[in-house]
């Protein structure tokens, strides 16, 4: 077994494992342990009491996060309609076109966090899906990435709107910020997916939805947190 490092273990005093904690102390006990040379990222990890086998049990969608993430985000726009293109360009997306860069995307270029499109786009890059899937890539209405408001999409994508969707053991883990962000704007940010993730409840679920909360950092103690 690997040894702790020193900053390691002045982390783990500080936490108690046990302790469901309110929000606002377990972000502060998080700036206050001993910090790494760089600026963490602040994760949030959800465990659902939902069957990841049932497709009508999916939890998938977007939530805006007032303060974003803390990092630029690289923004493809698939699209032919010049009048889209355009738009697109204005709002600050990185890479606009259609045939070309569905090839690109094929033959391995994966150097964007998110691509936005109109729904006639769809068809065509659905094939994209076996290499986009697994990278939680694949353009969705759900996720507000298929829609004809180009510019407003991609937008929000540059101010902080981030995607979450389950994994195959029902969790949903997601940066809400940097370490280095004022306590206020982390906390709001955390509120703020919480909520998201509160309102895409599968309508037939029985039992508790939201099992657990924990709140990390990159390289920090995970402590739990209470869900109101």
């Amino acid at each position: 077994m690997r040894k702790r490092s020193k900053r390691i273990k002045e982390c783990y005093k500080l936490v108690d494992k046990n302790k469901v904690y309110e929000l606002k102390e377990a972000i502060s006990i998080l700036k206050r342990v001993p910090q790494p040379k760089f600026d963490q990222s602040v994760e949030v990890s959800f465990k659902l009491g939902i069957d990841p086998k049932k497709t009508d049990q999916v939890v998938r969608g977007s939530v805006l996060l007032p303060h974003g993430v803390g990092k630029e985000k690289t923004v493809v726009v698939l699209c032919e309609d010049e009048r889209m293109a355009e738009e697109a360009r204005k709002a600050g997306a990185d890479f606009v076109g259609a045939d070309d860069l569905i090839k690109k995307i094929e033959e391995g270029w994966m150097e964007f966090d998110a691509i936005v499109c109109p729904p006639e786009m769809m068809r065509r890059i659905a094939r994209l899906g076996k290499v986009l899937g697994p990278r939680g890539l694949m353009p969705s209405p759900k996720t507000g990435t298929v829609t004809t408001e180009i510019g407003k999409a991609v937008e929000e994508v540059k101010k902080g709107r981030v995607e979450f969707k389950n994994d195959k053991d029902g969790g949903i883990h997601l940066a809400v910020g940097r370490i280095s962000f004022p306590q206020e704007k982390i906390e709001e940010n955390v509120l703020h997916l919480i909520e998201a993730i509160k309102k895409k409840k599968p309508a037939g679920l029985k039992g508790h939805y939201i099992q657990s909360v924990a709140i990390s950092t990159t390289m920090g103690p995970g402590l739990k947190i209470e869900v109101k």
